[in-house]
């Protein structure tokens, strides 16, 4: 502990509020929230046992801030906040890559549909789910569009074609067919009424639809659509299978459980809908809090952010601030929601089968996590290690050039964060000064633009200064983009890495040898092997382009701004290719000869 530490430790408040935690560079490395602010944060450094992620923490941490609060649930809003701000090293950053199916109806329009959808919004909708394991979103879509005769089209209902005619559904009474005033809204949303009380646990009235279609069509002899009727029936089987008897049926129920083990700490959630299970999920998660509670806490608030909220939330274990917790999750749900812990009952038995999911991909978990850090802030740090750098290696940026003969030339910059692909911080150039086939000079003018942007601006990713630059390619690319460095007036670490022995090299001429198998060398060789992909796929696309381009030219009457105006309207080859005379003359600046002539064209190329 150094002195800077050990005064503010003895000037901390009792206030509630929240803490940040920083490294010598001043980065914070943990965001913590705190009923009493001198109890918690001097707990990190006393002498009670601590598990090893918090000791590890703490070995970085030279200086810390805190911000006092007036309530503990801001210090829950505040802290969260700061974390999606930040994304300190040691918090839990939960990502947005699994995208759970949800299923939507807009009750505001006048013939709404059951759509599924991904990526939850908050709007007027009814919104069901998340459907995970067990229940998919297209088992629960299929069963309402065989119980319920709801249109599934995509008719715009306000502008319905004066020519429109009902579709197939409606002759074989899958729909009630709005779009030709069949029924009228009030008895349309009745039966929208009965598709939501199913969604919400109530089988009744699915089931007593299902049995009386099978036994109309048996009677009918039509026995595929009785068939149907029957796969139906024993999906909903399934689902009701999942009926928790102690619930109500239209209850929903989230439930959370923690394990710990050495380093490692995973989650695991049993999500209950409609009174039913309808899966979880597990997450192995690093966190810096000095307790278990506080670790679970900030994980369910996080875990909200862009979910629906359910009626009840159940936690394995005792949450100081669930008072709190329970009035920022009402806030957000728009009704009361209730944070518990039980002691027996269905509840227990809830959390205890989320408790032994977690233990269970705790244990797979923690080797995937070792060998993750290895790749990535492990190797990070390695590479600082052998280029002798001082601060972390949080952002690497590698350059690279894409053409065919010195023809469509472009460049890629790729970007990882904190040794993992950032995808979204990727760009791209098309070389514009440059002539012929020369890699060097294509080179020095996108290491040029790319340092002009930096002090630009505005770009989110250009404007982030890198902590190391790779380039793809040898002494004389280094060369020439230390040149455009150097003309810019910047000063960051730079390398090359040479593709046919993977020989790290430095402006001066140096060459470092890496060890294949070390963690360094094969963060490097991923970064310009995905910096490679990401320019030959821009080369390609614009070469597609041009070439395109190029045949459509050939039709008598075309030009260069016709070809755009088509481009812009269909937005590719195969939606123009598939487009009728009435679609193609239809765009501005298009005739009906010249629209007969494109059609004939393509007809021909078949």
């Amino acid at each position: 502990m150094n002195d800077a530490i050990r005064l503010k430790l003895k000037e901390l408040p009792t206030d509630s509020g929240v803490y940040m935690m920083r490294d010598r560079d001043g980065a914070i490395i943990y965001v913590g929230k705190a009923k009493n602010l001198k109890n918690r944060v001097r707990s990190y450094w006393s002498s009670s046992p601590k598990p090893e992620k918090v000791l590890r923490m703490v070995s970085k941490v030279e200086n810390f801030d805190y911000i006092i609060t007036r309530t503990e649930e801001e210090a829950l809003v505040l802290e969260n906040n700061l974390i999606k701000l930040h994304k300190p090293f040691y918090n839990i950053l939960l990502k947005d890559d699994k995208l759970y199916p949800f299923l939507r109806i807009d009750v505001t329009k006048p013939f709404p549909k059951v759509e599924i959808v991904r990526r939850l919004k908050r709007d007027s909708a009814r919104w069901f789910g998340p459907y995970m394991v067990g229940i998919s979103a297209g088992e629960m879509m299929k069963l309402i569009r065989s119980a319920f005769p709801l249109r599934d089209c995509n008719l715009n209902m306000d502008r319905i074609p004066k020519n429109h005619r009902p579709c197939l559904n409606a002759h074989i009474g899958r729909c009630l067919a709005p779009c030709d005033g069949s029924v009228t809204r009030e008895q349309y949303h009745e039966v929208v009424r009965e598709v939501i009380s199913f969604l919400k646990g109530n089988d009744k009235t699915i089931r007593e639809n299902l049995e009386r279609q099978m036994r109309e069509a048996s009677d009918a002899m039509q026995f595929e659509q009785a068939m149907r009727c029957r796969d139906a029936l024993a999906s909903l089987d399934k689902i009701v299978r999942r009926q928790i008897a102690a619930l109500p049926a239209d209850y929903n129920l989230d439930v959370f459980a923690l394990a710990t083990g050495g380093d490692g700490m995973a989650v695991a959630t049993v999500i209950v809908r409609g009174g039913k299970i309808v899966g979880g999920e597990k997450f192995a998660i690093r966190d810096g809090s000095i307790d278990l509670a506080g670790t679970l806490s900030s994980f369910i608030n996080r875990y909200y952010d862009d979910g629906v909220v359910a009626d009840e939330v159940v936690s394995a274990i005792e949450l100081p601030d669930a008072a709190a917790l329970s009035e920022l999750l009402s806030e957000k749900k728009g009704e009361r929601v209730a944070v518990s812990t039980p002691k027996a009952g269905v509840r227990k038995q809830l959390v205890d089968i989320a408790t032994a999911n977690a233990m269970e991909y705790l244990t797979r978990s923690t080797e995937e996590l070792s060998r993750k850090e290895r790749l990535t802030t492990g190797a990070c740090r390695a590479l600082a290690d052998v280029l002798s750098l001082r601060g972390p290696l949080d952002r690497i940026e590698c350059f690279d050039i894409s053409h065919t003969s010195g023809v469509d030339k472009v460049s890629s910059m790729v970007v990882f964060t904190k040794g993992e692909k950032d995808a979204k911080m990727y760009r791209t150039f098309r070389i514009k000064t440059v002539e012929g086939n020369n890699d060097f000079a294509c080179m020095k003018e996108t290491l040029s633009r790319r340092f002009a942007r930096l002090k630009e601006g505005g770009d989110a990713s250009f404007s982030l200064r890198p902590d190391l630059l790779v380039i793809d390619g040898g002494i004389g690319q280094v060369h020439y983009a230390m040149e455009a460095m150097r003309e810019a007036g910047e000063d960051i670490p730079m390398i090359g890495l040479a593709e046919r022995e993977e020989i790290i090299v430095l402006p001066s001429g140096e060459e470092i040898v890496l060890p294949k198998s070390g963690f360094a060398l094969r963060l490097l060789i991923r970064i310009r092997d995905e910096a490679h992909r990401f320019a030959i796929t821009f080369h390609r696309k614009l070469r597609g382009k041009r070439s395109v381009k190029s045949m459509l030219l050939e039709i008598d009457g075309m030009g260069e701004r016709r070809v755009a105006a088509l481009y812009k309207a269909f937005g590719g080859l195969e939606e123009l290719r598939s487009a009728t005379v009435e679609d193609i003359a239809a765009v501005k600046g298009i005739p009906r000869p010249l629209a007969e002539r494109i059609v004939a064209f393509f007809a021909d190329k078949k």
